[in-house]
């Protein structure tokens, strides 16, 4: 199959467990929870995202035509022969295209593969650390990985079922929004009542990351 993708990056994670890692980061287009478009946003099952994965005009996005093709501009992105190599898949939902020929392509190169996911499709039983952020409204499949990553507030999130998920960290992210203070006031709330939870902060932002 082809892939499709929005922009494709060299960077330093900047937020959950592996924050501070350098990483490459390729944003694939599209989702199954929301078109992208304004226009649509008030009748998506998610409202808040603050990311653009529509079409492939973003920096190093594109359509590659084989798994081996964009492996190589991954491999590109990240430096000959340095050790170490890490890869994030987002999105937009990458588990719409992430398949067996990519995830293999990938562990040729020697890459550590970590998705990021709003977990109502299935992870790949091939990549290596698995963040699923579930979306309030959304049913969830991918119940279990390395870490849970629940950007708050959102209503209608069942904390106790949540709770409940088989996964190794359990982060909670304030709302990028018009209201950004009061969601990291309600962050750090929630951490403090429920230890289960570790508060997690968009630190490229702070930096001016991508």
């Amino acid at each position: 199959m082809s892939y499709t993708v929005k922009e494709m990056f060299l960077t330093l994670q900047g937020e959950g467990v592996n924050a501070g890692a350098r990483a490459v980061f390729v944003r694939f287009a599209g989702c199954n929870l929301w078109s992208g478009r304004e226009r649509d946003r008030a009748t998506a099952i998610c409202r808040f995202c603050d990311t653009d994965f529509v079409g492939t005009d973003g920096l190093g996005g594109g359509k590659f035509a084989t798994a081996a093709a964009l492996a190589d501009a991954v491999e590109r992105h990240w430096g000959e022969g340095l050790e170490r190599r890490f890869v994030v898949l987002t999105g937009g939902e990458p588990m719409l295209q992430v398949d067996d020929a990519l995830v293999d392509a990938l562990h040729a190169r020697g890459f550590r593969i970590a998705i990021e996911s709003n977990g109502t499709l299935p992870a790949h039983p091939g990549i290596d650390w698995v963040c699923i952020s579930p979306k309030a409204g959304s049913e969830v499949v991918q119940r279990s990985g390395d870490e849970l990553k629940l950007v708050w507030p959102q209503a209608g999130s069942d904390l106790d079922a949540i709770e409940g998920w088989d996964f190794a960290h359990f982060l909670i992210q304030p709302m990028d929004s018009d209201v950004a203070e009061a969601n990291i006031e309600a962050a750090i709330a929630l951490a403090m009542a429920r230890p289960k939870w570790r508060l997690t902060l968009q630190a490229h932002k702070m930096l001016g990351l991508r």
